[in-house]
């Protein structure tokens, strides 16, 4: 099913790849898309529409003109869909890859302008979901490793990060608020500095419509509960990375769970929740995927009580 808010012209542009000039004309052209208007008389695509535009990127790429595809029927439209699959698969694959070691090209040159653009591109591109779940996912894992092994030196790491935490900020402020998911509150606690998978987080959740109410890094657990309560949080999430002591993350969960009103979840995320068992009232998200996941359970959970 898909969950995906209605985005602005902006959200749109960076979902589908197409550019905010092509979606105007092809309003005008071709009555396709049919933005609604909010109230300050901006552009709204419902997520249906935003769906057949991606489709229909990934069609023009390999060659189809935007008249036939707007003519085709539904039954001709997806044949077309089923017909690239394959190749699209593999041209993705191939796109992401390049992607990732252009970026850690650019990261040994020092070429902070080469590296700005490679990445704001490649989002453009491949819009803001797959962009953080298949290349700043594994391009972040590519980094580390080049640190570890000598590859990198510290200041390059730090460019690296500082560059994708801009780039996300960037496309977070401009998601469109959601009409109806829940409210996240996003921190790390105390002694956990690594707010880059907070951020990756932040962005794929706002995407599926969640408030998101990020605190930054090493908020106290108190704060942390007095923050649940005045923002009337559904849902506090936590990143723990693979650098936070391994001793200090079942007694600092189980204190935060015990701190927190029973109605709030906990959501557990991050290299540093692969060293928790499941346990009741913490939901873990090893992965990027879990996380949309979960935000789906907790969606379907709602419309049962409902």
């Amino acid at each position: 099913m898909n969950t995906l808010p209605a985005m602005n012209i902006s959200a749109v542009e960076r979902e589908t790849g197409l550019g905010k000039d092509t979606l105007r004309v092809w309003e005008r052209r071709y009555g396709f898309p049919q933005p609604t208007r909010d109230d300050n008389g901006e552009r709204v695509y419902p997520a249906g529409q935003v769906d057949r535009l991606r489709h229909m990127k990934r069609l023009i790429d390999q060659g189809h003109r935007p008249g036939r595809l707007m003519a085709a029927s539904e039954a001709e439209f997806e044949q077309l869909c089923s017909g690239c699959t394959s190749k699209a698969v593999s041209d993705t694959a191939t796109a992401e890859a390049t992607v990732i070691g252009r970026a850690i090209t650019l990261v040994k040159a020092n070429d902070v302008p080469g590296l700005r653009h490679a990445l704001n591109q490649a989002m453009m591109r491949m819009g803001l979901q797959r962009f953080v779940i298949d290349v700043v996912a594994p391009l972040n894992d590519a980094v580390g490793e080049a640190w570890m092994s000598g590859e990198f030196q510290v200041f390059e790491e730090h460019l690296y990060t500082e560059q994708v935490k801009s780039l996300l900020r960037l496309a977070i402020g401009s998601l469109p608020a959601g009409p109806s998911g829940p409210r996240i509150l996003l921190t790390t606690p105390p002694d956990e500095q690594h707010v880059l998978g907070l951020l990756m987080v932040e962005a794929l959740l706002g995407l599926e419509g969640a408030t998101c109410i990020s605190l930054g890094t090493q908020t106290p657990l108190a704060d942390i509960r007095s923050a649940t309560l005045a923002h009337a949080a559904d849902i506090v999430a936590i990143s723990l990375s693979a650098a936070f002591s391994g001793r200090q993350v079942r007694p600092l969960v189980i204190q935060l769970r015990e701190m927190l009103p029973a109605r709030v979840e906990l959501w557990v995320g991050g290299a540093g929740a692969q060293r928790l068992s499941q346990q009741d009232g913490i939901v873990l998200l090893p992965t990027l995927q879990a996380a949309l996941d979960a935000l789906e359970d907790w969606k379907n959970g709602r419309a049962t009580d409902d």
